[in-house]
This record gives structure tokens, C-alpha cells and sequence, in this order.
């Protein structure tokens, strides 16, 4: 922690925080938010939490000094997280309670060419892997535990890829893609997790004495949070089964 007096910077991660959860109750209280259901404001709020955890004390002093902490972190922060935020939706409450002119320029936003491929479920599945592998098997895991700006920059950029991937997967994207590519990602997505993680039982990170807890913890909240996006897929498939048109009998 950058202690400067009684402040700590890590503090000014509230602000954005707490400004991110008072839009989102701005948006669900006005009259045009319709019957928006509260149980995703409540993952709106835990979503930011989760993530604020990774980065604020206990849990990113404790990060630096012991890998199964900095597991954890990871999964808060690249998968719980995202997962929480992208379910409850902020984007569409966004544009159903926004005046019209800003509701437009987020729509062309959301449906420009850099957003549409940074979502596309492929091009999300592979910043997702490339930054699982990037943090654990090179000098970056080192670099966290050492500087807390690095561990602040992979915080970030574990939060906005793991986003990307689960409204890719969920079709939760600007352009939704076919139920059989967001499968195909999830699938492709938690193999990789699951080997990088398996890996780390034999060949644990450089300066880590036993990565044995730390890939158990990745290995199973890992496996956890994928089940879920699994259960949600399974959920789109059969409503969308129910509402295609069933063949008649003789």
C-alpha cells in the first residue's frame, strides 16, 4: 500500500466505484428503467466489490506476499466480477433510461467496429488466455508482487477482458454471435484455464516455493464460474428451443 499521511491511493479506486454504483441506482430508479429486476443491482454492487477487493487492502497486500491470495484475486477479478456486472446489465439500463442524444452516442458506441471485435466471442477468448498465460508462466507475476501499479494495470486489464469474454459467451455483446460459437468459446476458454492451472501444480511460478494451493483455487472457483456461464447458455438454449416453432405431427 502508498500511504501518504492517513490516505492511501488505493482509496481513490472508490471514487469511480462508488460513482459507477450511484448511476446505476440513478438508472433503476427512474421512470424509465420499467420493471427492471432489483436482484441485478444487487450483482451490479457485488460485481464492483468483488473487484474493488482485488485491489484495496487486506486482499492486495496479502496478493504480493502469498500466490494462493493472488489466485484468488485473479478469479474475483476475471471471472466473479465480470460475470456479476455483465448479468446485471448496465449497458441496457443505460440505454433504456439515458436522454436520447447521449442513449445514441453510447448505441454507436457499443456497435462500432473496435466493439464489435474486441467482443466477438474468439477475439475475447484469446485476450482472456493470452492474459492467463502472460500473468503466470513470465516475469509479469513477479511484477505484480514487487509494484503495486503493475498489479493495479493486470487488476484492470483482468476486469475488461473478462467482461468482454462473459458478454461474448452470454450474448450480452453489441453483436450477438450463434449459441454454437459462445459454446465452442466457453469450452475452448475453460480448457485453456483449467491446463494453465493443472500445470501449475507440477511447475509451479518462478519465486513460488508450492503453486499446489494457489492452482486448487483456480482450478476449482475456476470450474465454478464456468459451470455457471454453462448453466446460463444451457438456459438461453432452451428458451430460445421453446420459442421456435415446433413440427406438427401427422
Amino acid at each position: 500500500m502508498h500511504n501518504h499521511g492517513a490516505f492511501s491511493a488505493e482509496s481513490l479506486f472508490l471514487i469511480p466505484a462508488v460513482a459507477a454504483v450511484a448511476a446505476y441506482w440513478a438508472g433503476l430508479a427512474s421512470a424509465k428503467s420499467g420493471r427492471w429486476p432489483a436482484w441485478r443491482l444487487v450483482c451490479f454492487i457485488a460485481g464492483v466489490l468483488a473487484i474493488l477487493g482485488t485491489l484495496m487492502e487486506p486482499l492486495a497486500g496479502w496478493a504480493h506476499r502469498d500466490f494462493t491470495a493472488l489466485a484468488f484475486s485473479h478469479v474475483l477479478a476475471g471471472m466473479v466480477g465480470p460475470l456479476l456486472l455483465v448479468v446485471s446489465r448496465p449497458a441496457a439500463l443505460a440505454l433504456r433510461t439515458l436522454d436520447v442524444f447521449p442513449a445514441r452516442r453510447l448505441g454507436r458506441a457499443l456497435a462500432s467496429g473496435p466493439a464489435r471485435f474486441l467482443s466477438h466471442p474468439a477475439t475475447a477468448t484469446v485476450l482472456v488466455v493470452a492474459g492467463m498465460w502472460t500473468m503466470f508462466h513470465t516475469s509479469l507475476l513477479t511484477a505484480m508482487q514487487e509494484s503495486m501499479p503493475v498489479h493495479w494495470l493486470v487488476t484492470g486489464y483482468l476486469a475488461g477482458t473478462g467482461c468482454l469474454f462473459t458478454a461474448a459467451v452470454l450474448g450480452a455483446a453489441p453483436v450477438p454471435h450463434s449459441l454454437r460459437q459462445r459454446a465452442a468459446a466457453l469450452l475452448a476458454a475453460a480448457a485453456a484455464h483449467a491446463a494453465f492451472a493443472a500445470g501449475l501444480l507440477v511447475f509451479p511460478p518462478a519465486g513460488v516455493a508450492s503453486g499446489t494451493a494457489g492452482a486448487l483455487v483456480l482450478l476449482g472457483w475456476g470450474a465454478a464460474v464456468q459451470a455457471v456461464l454453462a448453466l446460463l447458455l444451457l438456459r438461453q438454449r432452451q428458451a430460445l428451443s421453446r420459442e421456435l416453432p415446433q413440427p406438427r405431427g401427422p
